[in-house]
């Protein structure tokens, strides 16, 4: 199909994991009935956002893969017909946990999942403590809709991870997302912060000729107390040329419902041929940390 509607579900997160769970099955049902072909839930939408500590309670929230929430999602898939992306907390083993994308097929198969690469540590996001970086690699999956990429948060920062993805054969790139303001900060640096993120987002649209799909949550949570993160939202969908097609609010939930056409991703590459172009020759030390 050349033209799909894309599903962002744009939400905020109470406390408990049942509730958020049934909110993003109830606005994956309301994007699938609105023509949704393609769904995609935010970063680890079934809690708030715990890496804001490092406590092993938090441990308790992981679930395998496949399991109960991968199989909700599997039942709208196929009562609708529509792919699906769920962002998860996977329980790979003892010990071994990973921060997950779940793709679903339209009908309702599991095709793979995706393990976020980059794992960060900042403050208030002690992702470290609970994840394993991914051994997955970078992977595009061919879907009834198009052929996509899945990446992970702070996997958007780096264009090695959606230039991997791009080159094969991905034609939308999508990033479930938990970003936002340090409140102290917000005032200083929030603009250059949010700034900052969608830029580097459509330039991956641009340098390799596909949609970016970048899904966030909104919300102030404090899990732990102190001052939080408030969550920017602004969930936004980037086309070819690395033009916002939509873009979400900055505190309010919804269903963004955005059609892309992906005959655009040929012609795009064909007349900005950066894929041909690549000097693939002169890039090896890419693979070093550092150029002394």
């Amino acid at each position: 199909m050349s033209k799909v509607i894309l599903g962002l579900l744009q939400h905020a997160c109470g406390t408990s994991p049942a509730g958020n769970l049934k909110k993003a099955l109830e606005l994956a049902e309301r994007a699938a009935k609105g023509g949704a072909n393609i769904i995609c839930t935010q970063e680890l939408f079934r809690s708030q956002y715990f890496c804001q500590a490092e406590n092993h309670e938090y441990f308790k929230l992981a679930e395998p893969i496949p399991g109960p929430s991968t199989q909700a999602f599997q039942k709208i898939a196929r009562k609708y017909g529509c792919v699906i992306i769920a962002s998860l907390f996977e329980k790979r083993a003892a010990g071994l946990y990973h921060n997950t994308a779940a793709i679903i097929d339209a009908g309702g198969r599991l095709l793979g999942r995706y393990r976020k690469m980059h794992i960060p540590d900042d403050p208030l996001y002690y992702e470290k403590f609970y994840f394993t970086p991914g051994d997955t690699g970078f992977r595009a999956w061919d879907t009834k809709f198009g052929k996509i990429g899945v990446l992970v948060c702070w996997d958007q920062w780096y264009p090695e991870g959606a230039r991997l993805t791009a080159m094969q054969g991905a034609e939308i790139l999508f990033y479930p997302t938990a970003i936002g303001w340090h409140p102290g900060e917000k005032a200083k640096h929030g603009k250059n912060q949010h700034g900052a993120w969608e830029l580097i987002q459509r330039s991956h649209a641009v340098a390799n000729g596909c949609y970016v799909a970048a899904v966030n949550r909104i919300g102030l949570e404090r899990p732990e107390g102190g001052d939080g993160i408030e969550f920017w939202g602004q969930s936004f969908v980037a086309g070819t040329s690395g033009e916002i097609l939509a873009k979400g609010g900055t505190d309010r939930e919804e269903v963004m419902l955005v059609p892309v056409d992906l005959g655009k991703v040929d012609a795009t590459r064909t007349h900005w041929p950066f894929l041909r172009d690549r000097r693939i020759d002169a890039y090896g030390d890419l693979t070093k940390r550092f150029i002394d």
